[in-house]
């Protein structure tokens, strides 16, 4: 009895080793930070406000969420110390919700990381403004390592809730580059509840 309790016992392991590994290569790596654009000159100030999240793209991404996944905010604020609050406001299950957490400049202008005070179960967490033009448009890069795996998402962040061709082949374009697919890119219903308020 004692043997086959072992063997059940190793098989549910093995069983378990290899769905763990299957799961983690259906992440697509994610690229290192040098091979991201950085906005030449960032120009923090004019950077920060409001922002409605255009489109999504990342390796934990999935198409199937397409018509579902609603449009929402993140707004930045500046701080003296060139760090920014940032919120962002989504609507989730009928209600509004707020995100909020701190980005502290790194050691390049348009670099941030995370404060993670408040966020334990994160290793790290790297933001980098690829291209913006902070009238209309930007395209931000973010890298999370959470339980010693990496995920990125790349945001179209817009002025307005308007999605231009130009502006949704911009971030297709962008969003291959770092080895994404069409099955990882998304671009949320636009909503008028929790994102216009305030």
């Amino acid at each position: 009895m004692s043997w086959s309790l072992l063997w059940l016992g190793l098989t549910l392991l093995g069983a378990l080793q290899t769905q763990a590994q299957s799961s983690n290569s259906k992440l697509i790596p994610a690229p290192s930070l040098l091979k991201v654009p950085l906005q030449p000159e960032f120009q923090d100030d004019q950077f920060q406000g409001k922002w409605y999240v255009l489109g999504l793209a990342g390796n934990a991404v999935g198409k199937e969420e397409q018509g579902q996944f609603k449009m929402y905010t993140t707004t930045y604020e500046l701080k003296e110390d060139g760090s920014y609050n940032v919120t962002s406001t989504l609507l989730r299950d009928g209600k509004c919700s707020h995100w909020i957490r701190t980005f502290v400049p790194s050691f390049q202008a348009g670099q941030f990381n995370l404060d993670k005070r408040n966020f334990r179960d994160i290793q790290n967490y790297s933001v980098r403004v690829a291209s913006t033009d902070y009238n209309q448009f930007a395209l931000v890069f973010f890298k999370k390592v959470s339980q010693n795996k990496e995920y990125f998402k790349t945001t179209l962040y817009g002025r307005s809730k308007e999605l231009t061709p130009e502006l949704r082949e911009k971030f297709i374009r962008f969003a291959k580059s770092l080895g994404l697919t069409d099955d990882h890119i998304l671009f949320p219903v636009p909503i008028d509840q929790c994102i216009d308020d305030a």
